[in-house]
């Protein structure tokens, strides 16, 4: 175990019961929360941490683990729809993981794959299969699916609040631009402009329009995710 495995295990041994795993709802959402309990498993804390960063940036709850000991004891206790789970660690496979409740889904991470450690995990029904370091755009993509696999999609608004956010991040950092430049570029706020990326507020039409004219692309662009 490496160091500092322990303090992450003591911090999350009893993940059910953290505020983190409580059922799911995005910031955005109106009219009902959808109960997604979601956990990540690995025993090096700064890849929890990062996986963990990325999915409450858009809106998920999530909770970790880095004592892969505790797995077991925590898919008993809770009824975690999804894990993303690390497929070397002491103790146990992430394929343990695959093979241990075929109710939940699961997204395997590793750096060392192998044709054969593919194979297995398609065969044990894994959802997906990621290479670490784990990219921001194939952990979202393999969540989003694997979510839906088990009908349980984003509400549509909120599934376009969310693509629209996420459009708009991703064409602002290609242009090298903060948020306080495109503030300055389109008159609104740094703060709002930061919600609609986070998908915290809706943007109204006028503006989509005015982010669009400052990333200097056609307004349709923006729902090119949708």
């Amino acid at each position: 175990m490496p160091e500092g495995a322990d303090v992450g295990a003591e911090r999350t041994a009893s993940a059910v019961d953290d505020p983190a795993f409580h059922p799911v709802h995005s910031p955005a959402r109106r009219g009902g929360t959808v109960d997604i309990r979601t956990l990540v498993v690995d025993d090096d804390q700064d890849s929890c941490d990062l996986i963990e960063r990325i999915l409450k940036r858009e809106g998920y709850r999530v909770a970790t683990l880095t004592d892969p000991r505790k797995v077991e004891d925590e898919l008993r206790k809770a009824d975690v729809h999804l894990a993303i789970v690390d497929l070397k660690m002491p103790d146990l496979s992430g394929l343990d993981v695959a093979r241990h409740d075929s109710d939940c889904s699961v997204i395997l991470m590793t750096g060392y794959a192998t044709l054969d450690s593919a194979v297995s995990a398609l065969r044990y029904g894994v959802v997906d299969y990621l290479r670490k370091p784990v990219r921001e755009d194939e952990l979202l993509g393999s969540v989003n699916r694997a979510l839906a696999a088990k009908g349980l999609s984003l509400l549509p608004e909120e599934e376009l609040h969310r693509n629209i956010g996420t459009c708009i991040r991703d064409l602002r950092k290609k242009r090298s631009l903060t948020l306080k430049q495109l503030a300055k570029r389109t008159g609104l706020s740094v703060s709002l402009l930061s919600q609609i990326e986070r998908a915290e507020s809706s943007a109204s039409v006028t503006s989509l329009y005015k982010i669009a004219h400052a990333l200097k692309i056609r307004l349709p662009e923006l729902f090119a995710r949708v």
